[in-house]
């Protein structure tokens, strides 16, 4: 009983919270950009499935649906071939411009990201801990043991840039090109000059890819003191959430054509509810920053999977929607319900999988 409570307060409540928020920043982007155009709005859900509690407000029933995995808006005139009463034509979206449309289509993934760089700006202005440029171990043979780097230096500047943390560090060491850097040491109470040039070394990318960089030979310390709270100005913080955003959205992107490209391979960094589950719970046990940090990287990662080209996904719709616009008239209905049909047929596969993959990642066979 104690394991069961444990896992629900540990892993489920997190869960629920983290996706729960995110689709709901989801929904509430094609909600409000379909009542600034205009368009009547039938159901605004949290999740599928029976109805746990329903409110009606105007011509919106809010529900709380049983089945948490998602959620979803119903405009007036949904589908192409919904009927609709004449008087009730003005306010039906299949009655609105393909500008409209597209702009409802594209409000949810639209939200997720805006709401993706709110948070990660919010992260920076709060502060979140930083390494330092602190040295904690020196590779025999590199070119920082050559310069004479040692355990415990700090660098304060190369090429009489000054260096505030580790990833500043990183980043212009991985940009050198392997040219002569000159950098400025302190250590204990005094500081030295020394050149060095960076070594081209076989090193992987966040994705795991074998790939070449620039390096010295250095490894950050790990040490209390190595750590400071880094805070940033709204502006810089909002720039710097963009830049993140940005980066996470090329991160899935790529990733997702890692696993098209190399599925067996691959595979086995799908997660799905469980995976979610298990790093959201560790993420909320580190504290908030973290885990609201989680829900920003997955927030992006539902948005840009959301404009996939696939039946069933607002990509489909936009997909169908600028077919529309190229022929000049509305796809035939069939077609799109044929190929609403093999997309939900895909994504029950790939649920499947992922619950495959979760279960296997976490219970030993």
């Amino acid at each position: 009983m104690e394991n069961i409570i444990g896992i629900f307060v540990n892993y489920i409540i997190p869960a629920s919270i983290l996706l729960g928020v995110i689709i709901f920043v989801h929904e509430l982007g094609h909600f409000i950009v379909a009542k600034l155009a205009g368009v009547r709005v039938l159901k605004f859900s949290l999740g599928f499935g029976p109805k746990i509690f329903g409110k009606k407000i105007g011509d919106t029933e809010y529900l709380l649906s049983l089945l948490p995995l998602g959620g979803y808006v119903k405009p007036l005139g949904e589908a192409p071939d919904d009927p609709v009463e004449e008087k009730d034509k003005p306010y039906a979206l299949n009655n609105q411009s393909k500008s409209k449309r597209f702009a409802v289509l594209f409000a949810g993934s639209c939200f997720n990201l805006i709401f993706a760089t709110i948070v990660f700006a919010c992260i920076y202005m709060v502060g979140t801990p930083m390494l330092i440029p602190r040295v904690g171990q020196v590779l025999d043979d590199s070119p920082a043991k050559h310069a004479g780097i040692k355990e415990g230096d700090t660098i304060e500047y190369v090429n009489g840039k000054k260096i505030e943390l580790w990833t500043e560090l990183i980043e212009v060491v991985e940009n050198s090109n392997g040219e002569k850097l000159t950098i400025q040491v302190r250590r204990n109470d005094s500081t030295f000059t020394a050149d060095l040039t960076p070594q081209l070394v076989p090193a992987k990318n966040i994705l795991g890819e074998n790939i070449e960089t620039y390096r010295i030979g250095i490894a950050s310390s790990s040490s209390k003191d190595s750590f400071i709270i880094k805070k940033y100005n709204p502006a810089v913080a909002l720039w710097m959430g963009i830049k993140d955003t940005s980066k996470w959205s090329k991160l899935t992107l790529m990733g997702l054509g890692m696993l098209i490209k190399n599925p067996v391979e691959r595979r086995q960094d799908i997660g799905g509810p469980i995976l979610i589950g298990k790093l959201a719970g560790d993420f909320a046990r580190v504290g908030l920053a973290s885990f609201t940090l989680l829900m920003a990287m997955i927030s992006v990662n539902i948005g840009i999977l959301n404009l996939l080209p696939i039946p069933i996904l607002d990509g489909g719709h936009i997909l169908f929607l600028c077919i529309e616009a190229v022929k000049g008239s509305p796809v035939n209905i069939r077609k799109i319900e044929i190929a609403q049909q093999v997309g939900l047929a895909l994504l029950l596969m790939l649920m499947a999988f992922v619950f495959y993959n979760d279960i296997t990642r976490f219970i030993p066979g």
